[in-house]
């Protein structure tokens, strides 16, 4: 046998034997070992609210050690976006996990279409990542959202790129994702590596969708159950009485479920 031959040979050996070695210690392991990059060094401030006890509920299934899962299910108004975006960044200030992730599918509704909204693709797509902004703009109070980007903190982009990553490590929201088809949730949840969590937000009310191509409300059935609770996956829902959008929101949305 050749000289570089062996060398391969251990160094397969080597790093086979390291592979197995981080399997077996997987669950003794910090979030930080299996980032995909830095941790964050400084903390950032952010802007606590009057939560409500409904919310004060949320926080403590969603930012539980044995939630890897969620899906969030409510009415326009009841801050499914800005409930999840600071789970994120308490998460991101206590280092268990490296960068917030905000997709979107990129569905175009029978009122608008995304092609006759002017500019290149990129600043069309950014009118989709307007929510999140505004969410951390709204929350962080020492540090800008266009810093965050560019140290990587933050990134979004439409569900159809998350085809071929693997994420480890990450917090990530499937926003809107009433109008998310099964295939594209089924691809989000598959991409999900060690150390990330990720929260499935919807509105049945919103959907663009139709028949089995209006997957979130099925699949929140799916998982509601104490089989994919054990397995670390959790549902929650908001109701119309926890919109807190303002009280002719609340109205309008107990009105329109009898149109």
């Amino acid at each position: 046998m050749s000289t570089s031959k062996t060398k391969r040979s251990k160094s397969s050996r080597s790093k086979d034997k390291k592979e197995a070695q981080l399997i077996i210690n997987e669950d003794s392991l910090s979030a930080e070992d299996f980032f995909q990059k830095p941790p964050l060094k400084t903390s950032l401030k952010i802007k606590e609210l009057n939560w409500t006890q409904k919310q004060k509920d949320f926080f403590k299934v969603a930012l539980s050690d044995k939630t890897n899962i969620m899906f969030v299910k409510g009415p326009a108004g009841t801050s499914k976006s800005l409930l999840s975006v600071y789970c994120g960044i308490r998460l991101l200030n206590k280092k268990n996990v490296s960068d917030i992730m905000y997709l979107r599918s990129a569905v175009e509704s029978s009122e608008s279409r995304l092609g006759f909204l002017p500019g290149s693709a990129e600043e069309k797509l950014s009118f989709y990542n307007l929510p999140f902004l505004d969410k951390l703009e709204e929350l962080v109070t020492n540090c800008s959202v266009e810093k965050l980007e560019k140290e990587g903190r933050i990134s979004m982009f439409p569900v159809n790129f998350a085809r071929g990553m693997s994420w480890n490590g990450k917090f990530i929201i499937l926003d809107e994702a009433q109008n998310s088809s099964k295939k594209e949730i089924i691809t989000v949840l598959t991409r999900l590596g060690a150390g990330s969590k990720c929260f499935i937000l919807g509105d049945p009310m919103q959907t663009d969708l139709r028949g089995k191509d209006a997957a979130f409300d099925r699949m929140f059935e799916l998982f509601s159950d104490d089989q994919s609770k054990d397995a670390g996956i959790n549902t929650f829902e908001f109701t119309e009485e926890d919109i807190m959008r303002s009280e002719l929101v609340k109205f309008l949305v107990k009105k329109l479920k009898e149109f």
